[in-house]
C-alpha cells in the first residue's frame, strides 16, 4: 500500500510569446500508480492513470515522460502562477427587428446562452451554447438528453452521423456515443473560430485567418494563412477547403497543394455556408454571396438590411435563407430576389439549417427556433397569422452525459458481450493507437478513439465500429474496459 511519503509531483509548463503553445504537464507518482494531467494553463486537463508492476518501474516511467516534455521544452514550474490565456468568444449584437410581422415559428427550446451551434438530421435536431450544453431534441421539439462539455460550444458539425462540438477549450468531441470524448485536440495557437469535417479530416479556421488541417489521428497535416484575419467560415469537400476571412474567401486544394482561388467578398465573412457547387459567405457589409466552387466567381448577391450572422440554403440552393444582426430572417430566390424577410422573435440568428420546410435557427437569447418555411405558413404570416409558439420544457429526468477525463470514468467489463468489438491500445511509433483484435476487423486500421483513456496493453470493448475513408474506424455505442 502506497503511503503519503511515496507520492511525488513533478509540474511543468510549456509558453511561448506570441500565440505558441501554453500547456501543462503534470506527472504524480504514487507507489505503483502513475497519473498524467496534461493540457492547456488553467484547465483542468486530461488524466492518464497507468499502474506498473513495481514501484521501481513506476517512477522510471515516470523520469522518462518527464524526461520526453523536458527535451521538448517544457520547464519547471509553480501551478496557478501563469494565466491562462483569454479565449476569444463572438461578441454580437442583436437588435430588434424591423420586418413587419414575426415568423411562423413551430416550436422553440431555451437552452439559456447564446447559442452558435446547430445540426439537424433524419431524426435529430441538435443545439449547442455558450455554457457548453449541448441538447438532443426530436423534430416535434421533445428533449432527448443533454451532453455537458467543459466549455463554450463554438460549432457543431456531422461527418456522415458522426456529430462534432468544436469548443472554446480547443478540443473537438465527439458526441456520437453516450460517452463524449476528445476525439481532436487542437494546438494551444489556433482559437477555434469556425470548423468542419470531412471524412475524418478537420479543418479549422481560427482568430488569426489560419486554416489548420488535422487527420483522425489528430496529428498535423497542413496550415495556411489566408489574406485576412477573424476567419468565421470553413467549409470542405473532395476539391477544397472554403475559407472565409475578413478579406474574402480563399480555396486551398484538400492535400495542402496550395491556393485554388480567392475572391474577395462585399465586407467580412462572418459565417460560410456550401451546396454541391457553390459557396454562400454571409457578410457584415449587409449581403449574402454566392460563388462558384470551380472558379470563386461571384454568381449571385443577396441583400439583407443588417450584417448577416448565418445563412443556409434548401438543397441545390433554390431558396437562400439569411439571419442578421437585427433578429429578422429572410428568403431569396436562386437569383437573388428577396421573397420575405420575417422576424424571429428570439433575437438573431447566429447559425441555422433548412429541412423539409423548416427552417431551424439558434440564437442570441439562446433559443433553438423552428420556423415553418413552407410557402402557405409564410404567406399567412406576412398577413399577420402566425401559430402560438409552444415553448419545450426539460424533462424531469433527462439523461445528461460528459467525457470521461480519466480510466476510472470507463465501465469495466470481465469479458466481451456477443457481437461486441474488442480494441487494444499498443505503442507505436512514439504514440499510443488503437487497433482492432476482433475477428473479421482489418487489424492494420486505426480506431478514433478518446485520449484520455488510451493506456499501452489496456483492452476496451465497443459495441459497434464503422469503417470510414481514409483508412480508420469510428466507434459506435459505449466504451467499455475489458478486465
Amino acid at each position: 500500500m502506497s503511503t503519503a511519503s511515496a507520492v511525488s509531483t513533478t509540474y511543468l509548463e510549456l509558453s511561448q510569446e506570441g500565440g505558441g503553445a501554453h500547456k501543462f504537464y503534470e506527472v504524480t507518482v504514487d507507489g505503483q500508480v502513475v497519473t498524467v494531467r496534461y493540457g492547456r494553463i488553467g484547465a483542468a486537463g486530461q488524466v492518464q492513470t497507468t499502474t506498473f508492476p513495481t514501484a521501481e518501474k513506476a517512477r522510471a516511467a515516470a523520469a522518462r515522460k518527464v524526461g520526453e516534455k523536458v527535451r521538448k521544452g517544457y520547464a519547471p514550474a509553480v501551478r496557478g502562477q501563469r494565466a491562462p490565456r483569454p479565449v476569444t468568444r463572438r461578441q454580437v449584437s442583436s437588435a430588434p427587428s424591423t420586418a413587419r410581422a414575426v415568423a411562423p415559428v413551430l416550436w422553440r427550446f431555451r437552452t439559456g446562452s447564446a447559442a452558435f451551434g446547430i445540426h439537424v438530421d433524419d431524426e435529430h435536431c441538435w443545439v449547442g451554447n455558450q455554457a457548453g450544453d449541448v441538447y438532443t431534441l426530436d423534430h416535434e421539439g421533445a428533449v432527448l438528453a443533454r451532453f455537458s462539455l467543459p466549455d463554450g460550444v463554438k460549432c457543431l458539425v456531422a461527418d456522415d452521423f458522426w456529430i462534432y462540438a468544436g469548443c472554446d477549450d480547443g478540443k473537438v468531441y465527439d458526441l456520437s456515443s453516450k460517452l463524449p470524448f476528445a476525439a481532436y485536440d487542437i494546438a494551444s495557437d489556433v482559437d477555434i473560430f469556425w470548423l468542419d469535417i470531412h471524412e475524418g479530416v478537420l479543418d479549422v479556421s481560427d482568430r488569426e485567418g489560419r486554416l489548420t488541417v488535422i487527420d483522425h489521428e489528430d496529428e498535423h497535416q497542413w496550415s495556411r494563412r489566408s489574406h485576412g484575419e477573424h476567419a468565421w467560415m470553413v467549409r470542405a469537400d473532395d476539391r477544397a477547403v472554403y475559407h472565409g476571412h475578413q478579406r474574402g474567401v480563399t480555396a486551398y486544394a484538400p492535400d495542402g497543394g496550395g491556393e485554388l482561388w480567392h475572391t474577395p467578398t462585399n465586407g467580412a465573412v462572418l459565417f460560410g455556408w456550401q451546396e454541391q457547387d457553390a459557396v454562400y459567405a454571409g457578410t457584415a457589409h449587409r449581403v449574402v454571396q454566392r460563388l462558384s466552387k470551380g472558379t470563386g466567381a461571384v454568381e449571385a448577391t443577396y441583400a439583407c438590411d443588417s450584417p448577416v450572422y448565418s445563412c443556409a440554403t434548401s438543397p441545390g440552393g433554390r431558396f437562400v435563407f439569411a439571419g442578421d444582426a437585427a433578429s429578422s430572417v429572410y428568403c431569396f430566390d436562386r437569383d437573388g430576389r428577396r421573397l420575405w424577410k420575417l422576424g424571429t422573435g428570439s433575437g438573431s440568428a447566429l447559425s441555422m439549417q433548412y429541412r423539409d420546410e423548416r427552417l431551424y435557427l439558434v440564437t442570441t437569447d439562446g433559443s433553438l427556433v423552428c420556423v415553418d418555411a413552407s410557402e402557405a405558413a409564410v404567406s399567412a404570416a406576412q398577413q399577420g397569422t402566425v401559430p402560438v409558439v409552444r415553448d419545450v420544457k426539460l424533462a424531469a429526468a433527462l439523461p445528461t452525459y460528459a467525457p470521461a477525463t480519466a480510466v476510472t470514468a470507463v465501465t469495466t467489463v470481465d469479458r466481451a458481450p456477443a457481437g461486441a468489438v474488442v480494441v487494444e491500445c499498443v505503442q507505436q511509433g512514439g504514440r499510443v493507437r488503437v487497433h482492432v483484435v476482433s475477428d473479421g476487423y482489418d487489424s492494420s486500421w486505426n480506431v478514433q478513439f478518446p485520449r484520455a483513456i488510451r493506456e499501452p496493453g489496456a483492452r476496451y470493448v465497443v459495441d459497434a465500429l464503422h469503417p470510414a475513408a481514409g483508412g480508420f474506424y469510428r466507434v459506435r455505442g459505449d466504451i467499455r474496459r475489458l478486465l
